[in-house]
Parts: structure tokens; C-alpha cells; sequence
């Protein structure tokens, strides 16, 4: 499937469902924003996992993967965005974006049976996982019943790709066997959930806690920290996005009474969403947008710009969580949305600097 005709198209929908889910995010926490057509502010989440993450993780594996089949997984995901912002509330988008969760699970399935390794099955598990969130949004019920499912999604589809190269670390069985310990908690607090959701809560907090202290002790972004130009750059977003991840599992063991809404859910999603998966995002978008588009993408030392400004409006919206300080809270999402808008600019420049030519990867 040639990339000119299907991979742009596809992102340019992730990318109206990335502004769109940072427009309804800062209309939810109180900034004074017009109202799209429809009424998003409940969208917020989907827009944010099913929509923007579901579109890009899904073209990722299909483009490396190069079966026509696996497109569906990013089509569907691209269709539900769609539905997302444009029809009015339905089952529709919950019931396209299970459809592109039914072709992730099989493309896992698909590569397990080429080549079994473990780091295929926790991400394939990740996958049914973001497909069982679906599913479950599909039903109806409250969205934040759903969205353990889909952090789990994010997780364990992180961890799984750090495993993998985590075999160049030669680690032993028991070094490898905590993060599986940790994965294990994680699904069993899943499971736990359907019956008794605090408690399957706290549980899943454990799993998080577990998952990131592993990354931060065992993962290649230590040893990356005495490079330089890009790879520093990824170490140092790697390793602070694993610290929120940890400190995000934290909160759900201390919290999960509140996760449904208030400033604690804030907190407790957010530490996630933004402190871990985004700086995931900005630590590898120099290698995975090249890798997806064909466009030369050179690391600049600007990209150090937004990622410094994720954190440090992060901290502070989560300071205004706990304290249950409004404006905090409401610059520090401000914030976050500026640092997602300047990690777009910083990589549309990149691209220019590269002169839009082919895929190459250069350090500055």
C-alpha cells in the first residue's frame, strides 16, 4: 500500500483528533473556548486514545508489517475519529474503533506465529486490552470504565517495545521475570475491575508502579544518557516519562475512590497520558515519523523546548490536582496543550531542515 496514497491522509486525521481532544481538553478543565458542532467535552478521551493513538500505533505496525490486510487497524481507528467529531453520539465510533482493535490483536497474532517472542505476546496483550476498552465503551457504560483498558493498551504496548531491545542488556530471567510480574498485576487488576472497580483499581496501581520502577532500573535510556544529540535526547524523555509512570501508579493505589472525576482523576490519568505517553511520543517521533512518512526528520536541539515545557507544566497542573488549586490546575493544562503545538512546529521545522527529501536520520 503505497504511502503517498494512505499514510498522510491517516495522519492528518490523527492530527485533527489530537487538536481536537487538547481543544475539548481545555474546555473541560475551564478555559473559556468555543463549542465544536457536536458536543466533544465528553470526547475528550477517546479523541486522545481510540482516535489520535489508536490511528498512529495502528499505521505504525501496518507500515512495517506491509500486509494490505493490516491497514484496517489504522483505517477503522481513522473512521471512529471521524465518527468521534462529526456524528452525532452513537454506537458508531465505539463499534469502528473495536473493528480496528480486532485487527491489531490479529496483526500480533500474525507476527507471534512468524517469529514467538515474549515482548509480541505483551504487546499483543496490550492490543486485546485496547480492544476490550472498546468493547466496553461499545456497551455504554461510563467512559472512565473504559479507560484502564486503554492505558493499558499504551503501557504494555511501550513495555513490549522496550523488552525487545532490552535483549541486547543479555538480562536474566528474574531481572526480565519483574516486568512480567508487574504486566500480571496490571491484568489482574483489569479483571478485577469488572467486579469490584476500586479495588481492581489499586491493584492496577500496583502493576504501574511495578512497570515503571523495571523501566527506569533495566531500560537502555541509562546507558544512552552519556551519548549525545539524539540519543541523549530519547534517554532523557524516556526515563522522565517512566518516573510519571511510576508516580501515576501511585496515585492509583493512594486514590481509587476518585477515579471516576475530579482533580485526583485528573491527577491520576494525566500523570499517564501526558507524563509517560507523551514523552514516549517526543522521544521517538525522530525515528518513527520518517519510518512512516519517508521524510527526513534530523534531531534538533529545539526538541528539548516542548519537552521541557511537558514536564514542567505537567508538575504543575498535578501540584494543582493534589492541592486542589483551580488555576494551577488550568495553566498547567494550558501548558501541556502549548507543548503538544510546539512538539508539531519543532518537527514540521525538522522536516524543513531535512528538506522534505528521503528518510534520513541526522544528529546535530
Amino acid at each position: 500500500m503505497p504511502r503517498s496514497r494512505w499514510h498522510f491522509p491517516l495522519l492528518a486525521i490523527a492530527g485533527l483528533s489530537l487538536l481536537a481532544a487538547l481543544w475539548t481538553g481545555l474546555r473541560r478543565i475551564g478555559w473559556e473556548l468555543p463549542q465544536w458542532s457536536t458536543p466533544l467535552p465528553a470526547a475528550h478521551g477517546p479523541l486522545m486514545v481510540s482516535a489520535f493513538l489508536g490511528t498512529l500505533i495502528g499505521l505504525e505496525r501496518a507500515a512495517a508489517l506491509e500486509k494490505k490486510w493490516a491497514y484496517g487497524a489504522p483505517v477503522f481507528a481513522a473512521l471512529g475519529a471521524l465518527a468521534v467529531l462529526f456524528v452525532p453520539p452513537s454506537p458508531i465510533a465505539p463499534l469502528l474503533e473495536a473493528a480496528s482493535g480486532l485487527f491489531l490483536v490479529a496483526i500480533f497474532i500474525f507476527l507471534y506465529r512468524l517469529r514467538p517472542a515474549n515482548f509480541f505476546v505483551v504487546i499483543g496483550i496490550g492490543a486485546l486490552l485496547w480492544l476490550i476498552g472498546n468493547m466496553l465503551w461499545t456497551a455504554a457504560l461510563p467512559i472512565h470504565r473504559s479507560v484502564p483498558w486503554w492505558i493499558g493498551f499504551l503501557v504494555l504496548t511501550i513495555a513490549g517495545e522496550r523488552l525487545e531491545l532490552s535483549r541486547l542488556l543479555r538480562l536474566s530471567r528474574w531481572e526480565s521475570g519483574k516486568l512480567f510480574l508487574g504486566i500480571a498485576l496490571f491484568v489482574c487488576g483489569l479483571a478485577a475491575s469488572l467486579a469490584d472497580f476500586e479495588d481492581g483499581i489499586r491493584l492496577c496501581g500496583a502493576g504501574l508502579l511495578a512497570i515503571g520502577l523495571w523501566l527506569l532500573r533495566y531500560d537502555m535510556a541509562r546507558r544512552s544518557l552519556r551519548e549525545k544529540g539524539l540519543a541523549r535526547f530519547m534517554a532523557l524523555a524516556l526515563l522522565a516519562g517512566y518516573a510519571w509512570l511510576a508516580l501515576g501508579g501511585l496515585l492509583w493505589i493512594l486514590f481509587p475512590f476518585d477515579f471516576s472525576a475530579g482533580p485526583l482523576y485528573d491527577a491520576m490519568l494525566h500523570a499517564i497520558f501526558l507524563g509517560f505517553v507523551f514523552s514516549m511520543i517526543f522521544a521517538h517521533a525522530p525515528i518513527i515519523f520518517p519510518s512512516v512518512t519517508g521524510l527526513a526528520m534530523p534531531f534538533d536541539s529545539g526538541f528539548y523546548s516542548h519537552l521541557l515545557l511537558l514536564h514542567a507544566a505537567l508538575a504543575l497542573r498535578i501540584a494543582g490536582d493534589l492541592a486542589d488549586i483551580l488555576p494551577w490546575q488550568q495553566w498547567g493544562a494550558l501548558f501541556n496543550a502549548v507543548a503538544v503545538l510546539l512538539f508539531l512546529a519543532n518537527n514540521i521545522r525538522a522536516i524543513g531542515l531535512g528538506g522534505g527529501g528521503p528518510m534520513a536520520l541526522r544528529h546535530s
